[in-house]
């Protein structure tokens, strides 16, 4: 931890130049995860040359490291620097359905610097309960949770999420959720195309919009540039449900994340084993979301 914190003191030009050296360590030393990430590159884009999918894979490995050093330095960020390096767009449209008592749920992907939205929606005046999957490992879920309550983020481990939602049911925010992980139970998961393979995604979304009567908000996030972003909320869904057919708000939230990953393919998780389950080896999945 302490080195940690003596990184994050940098400033960002010097990280970057860290970043860069991680990078070639990365992509060209411990080569992490490369046969995962060319793999997946190369089912969703099948008709793109092997040149094309391997600059695509360079490119996913600066994100990542970039990433990396980012994240590392969030502790270090003050409000202005979050909101000089985060533009919110359509943040009042958020800020409105909370000045009325409504809760909303937020979807996001694991696109750009997923780690810096909660930061981002916070400075803007948005309060957030960020769901994450815990750590495996108590020193570095220490660290991690430390990284990410900057600002004031309420932290909700996935499995303490309904608990926390009674818990917290009249407080008005944005529950965020990253909502793109592979889910651990394939057979409950709800299955539909993604990037030309049949993928599996959490219900948990479309099931706590639907039983809470909550708004859905996607967030497109897009890098302008190195250490500067844009995040977009764009409303995906709103109630009632009741003739919104079963699968349509997790349809629409896949539709707009591949729309988000083919405008900077490198800049998605590719080294995440996403598709490693396949639909035929679960008789019994259920295709419903009741």
């Amino acid at each position: 931890m302490i080195v940690l914190n003596l990184i994050a003191r940098l400033p960002f030009f010097v990280l970057y130049r860290l970043s860069d050296c991680l990078f070639i360590v990365t992509a060209y030393i411990i080569r992490y995860r490369r046969q995962v990430v060319l793999d997946n590159l190369r089912h969703a884009f099948p008709d793109e040359s092997d040149t094309y999918i391997r600059q695509l894979a360079r490119g996913f490995y600066r994100n990542f490291c970039d990433l990396i050093v980012e994240t590392i330095k969030l502790p270090r960020m003050t409000a202005d620097d979050m909101r000089k390096r985060v533009t919110v767009i359509n943040g009042e449209q958020v800020r409105h359905y909370l000045s009325q008592g409504q809760t909303l749920l937020g979807a996001a992907g694991h696109q750009c610097n997923w780690e810096w939205v909660p930061g981002a929606t916070l400075v803007n005046g948005i309060a957030v309960d960020s769901v994450y999957k815990p750590l495996h490992n108590p020193s570095s879920e220490r660290v991690m949770q430390q990284i990410r309550s900057q600002f004031g983020a309420y932290l909700i481990p996935m499995n303490r999420l309904p608990r926390e939602m009674v818990k917290r049911r009249y407080i008005p925010r944005i529950i965020a959720l990253v909502a793109d992980q592979m889910p651990n139970i394939p057979e409950a998961a709800y299955w539909t195309n993604f990037f030309n393979r049949d993928t599996p995604f959490f219900p948990g979304t479309e099931r706590l919009a639907r039983s809470q009567q909550l708004p859905v908000f996607y967030l497109d996030l897009i890098r302008n540039r190195r250490g500067y972003y844009t995040a977009t909320f764009i409303l995906l869904a709103a109630p009632p449900y009741v003739d919104l057919p079963y699968g349509e708000i997790l349809n629409r939230y896949r539709d707009q994340l591949t729309e988000t990953i083919l405008k900077q393919p490198s800049n998605w998780l590719w080294s995440h084993k996403r598709w490693k389950h396949h639909r035929e080896e679960y008789p019994k999945i259920n295709t419903k979301l009741e």
